[in-house]
C-alpha cells in the first residue's frame, strides 16, 4: 500500500510540474506574439512604393541601349523587378511575361529590372528581353531606389506622370484594367 500512495504522489508532482511549464509556455508565447506584432507595425509590408505615390526621378540604359527614365514614360507602363536566385522570382516571371506581351503599347511600356550582376542576370534577360526593355543593375540601383522596392519580385503600374496606379509581390494585385 505504500508503494501505491508513493506512486500517486509521484504522478500528482509531474503533473503539477507539467501543469507549471505549460502555463510558462503560453506566457512565453503571449509574450513573442506582442514582440512581433511591434515589429510588424514598424515594418511597411509594402514591397514598392505604392498606388498614388510618385516614383523618383531615374535614368538607366537597357540592355538594348535604349535610355530608360521617369521622363519617358508614355502611358501606363508596366515594370517588374527580378532577383535570379529568387524562387518567388522564378515562380511568378511566366506570368509577368504573359501579363507584358498582352500590355498595351508592348515592349515600350513595359520595364523589367533585373538585381543583379550581369553574368548571373543572363537567363532573366534573355527571357524578359522579347517582351520589355531590360535593365540590369546591382540591388539598390536607381530604379530600385525610385521605386522604393523592399523585396523580389515587385511588380507595379506607373502612368505617363509616374505615379503609381497599382503595385504589389504577385501579377494579380495589379487589379487596375489595362488602358492603352
Amino acid at each position: 500500500m505504500a508503494y501505491l500512495a508513493a506512486a500517486v504522489v509521484v504522478v500528482g508532482m509531474i503533473a503539477l510540474l507539467n501543469l507549471i511549464l505549460a502555463f510558462g509556455l503560453i506566457k512565453r508565447l503571449r509574450e513573442h506574439t506582442a514582440r512581433l506584432a511591434v515589429l510588424e507595425a514598424g515594418h511597411s509590408s509594402q514591397i514598392m512604393l505604392g498606388a498614388g505615390e510618385s516614383v523618383q526621378p531615374f535614368q538607366a540604359v537597357a540592355e538594348d541601349g535604349a535610355a530608360v527614365t521617369r521622363d519617358g514614360l508614355t502611358g501606363r507602363t508596366l515594370v517588374g523587378f527580378f532577383s535570379p536566385g529568387c524562387e518567388p522570382c522564378r515562380e511568378r516571371m511566366p506570368h509577368f511575361i504573359q501579363y507584358a506581351a498582352e500590355h498595351p503599347g508592348g515592349r515600350d511600356r513595359v520595364i523589367a529590372v533585373v538585381a543583379s550582376e550581369p553574368a548571373a542576370a543572363a537567363e532573366y534577360v534573355a527571357a524578359l528581353t522579347p517582351v520589355a526593355r531590360v535593365v540590369v543593375e546591382s540591388d539598390g540601383g536607381p530604379l530600385g531606389v525610385a521605386f522604393g522596392v523592399q523585396g523580389f519580385p515587385a511588380f507595379g503600374l506607373v502612368d505617363e506622370s509616374g505615379v503609381v496606379v497599382a503595385s504589389g509581390s504577385m501579377m494579380d494585385d495589379l487589379f487596375v484594367p489595362v488602358a492603352g
